[in-house]
């Protein structure tokens, strides 16, 4: 290695993201001296959808989420980790993480990042307000209903985080979305899981259409406005009684009947290494000290953040610090889905979500609104050919 190296990185505009890696950065930098890792930051907006070809060409590290792997490789835009990794990190690597965090990345056989962040939208709620309202947090989706209709609880209605959600209805449903070219998935269950979600944000705020889970995590800790949320992507920090006066708990998600429990769609984030970068083995070297268990369950999460690594989740002075964030919502992190991660998805997700939010509004029909979301997703398909 050189004397002195510096690689830059860009994440996302938020306490969960940026802070702990200027830390772990700051630890690594003492442990290897002449090393220097900076760090910029985006909106979440910008985060989860601004095309990453131009943040490439400028920054060594970017802080990815899985669905960009079909762009990023089509356009040799980040470099594939699996034929730099040793055989010895591959294994370790493969068994470290919770959920399918490490799984998310791999696509096609290429690794786009490892793992440094692990989240999935989960229900989040104010232990003081549901006990005022004499409430316990709902198990079934009659129960979210009924809440809902009473004006206590929220999700977030941003057309990425609706189309996310709406897809955690189609599985639950059985409507085998992304299995078919021609539409999305079958007709009948989408038209329900489209009809679940409108019915399930009729007594909610228009606010809801401009929030997405930071904003809504913001709210419910700042005013007594909302009680819970049915669904959005987890925010640990918002748990800890050293982040915010007012503390959320975590939990699982409702079951949708009887026998059908819901299951979300995996987010989280990774370290990817860009085309830009000159110094593979640095960059390399720090991305495994900041997935690293001693890392991840220390500096990292102390600093702010939301690990990936198992041991973080095992760790019972992280779960007390956090109000019991990490076991109250370890099952639906755990048991969250892939999303697609093929060239054009990310996108199509955007779009997509602003047809649900159409239909939800009631300013087109559900069939104007499933056209729509389908002419959309053929689209979609057709980048990647």
């Amino acid at each position: 290695m050189n004397d002195s190296i510096q690689l830059t990185g860009i994440a996302w505009d938020h306490s969960r993201a940026l802070p702990p890696l200027v830390a772990a950065s700051q630890r690594y930098e003492e442990l290897n001296p002449g090393r220097r890792i900076c760090w910029d930051k985006r909106s979440l907006n910008e985060f989860g959808h601004m095309p990453i070809d131009v943040l490439a060409d400028h920054f060594d590290f970017i802080v990815i989420d899985h669905p960009w792997a079909g762009f990023c490789f089509a356009r040799d835009l980040v470099h594939d980790l699996r034929p730099i990794i040793s055989m010895e990190n591959w294994e370790r690597l493969r068994s470290s993480f919770i959920g399918s965090s490490f799984e998310s990345y791999l696509y096609e056989e290429k690794l786009l990042a490892i793992p440094i962040d692990a989240a999935t939208p989960t229900p989040s709620w104010r232990p003081d307000l549901m006990r005022k309202h004499n409430q316990e947090p709902p198990q079934n989706w009659d129960e979210l209903l009924s809440l809902a209709d009473r004006g206590l609880a929220t999700m977030p209605g941003f057309p990425p985080d609706l189309f996310l959600n709406w897809s955690m209805l189609l599985e639950a449903l059985q409507a085998r979305p992304f299995t078919r070219r021609d539409q999305i998935a079958d007709t009948d269950p989408a038209h329900e899981a489209m009809d679940l979600l409108k019915r399930l944000s009729e007594k909610m705020p228009e606010s809801i259409y401009e929030s997405n889970p930071i904003r809504l995590a913001e709210q419910m800790t700042q005013t007594d406005e909302i009680a819970y949320c049915a669904f959005a992507y987890s925010y640990g920090n918002y748990s800890r009684p050293s982040f915010v006066e007012h503390p959320l708990s975590y939990g699982g998600l409702v079951s949708l009947n009887a026998d059908t429990a819901l299951r979300s769609i995996i987010g989280g984030t990774g370290l990817s290494i860009t085309k830009h970068c000159t110094d593979i083995e640095t960059a390399l070297d720090f991305a495994l000290f900041c997935a690293s268990a001693e890392v991840q369950k220390g500096v990292y999460a102390y600093s702010g953040g939301q690990p990936a690594h198992r041991e973080a989740w095992d760790d019972p002075a992280l779960d007390s610090l956090s109000n019991q964030f990490f076991s109250g919502s370890r099952v639906a992190h755990e048991q969250a889905i892939v999303r697609p991660r093929y060239d054009g998805y990310v996108p199509h997700q955007e779009a997509a979500g602003k047809s649900l939010q159409s239909y939800l509004r009631n300013e087109i029909t559900r069939g104007a609104a499933w056209e729509d979301i389908n002419d959309n997703y053929r689209r979609s398909l057709s980048v990647a050919l």
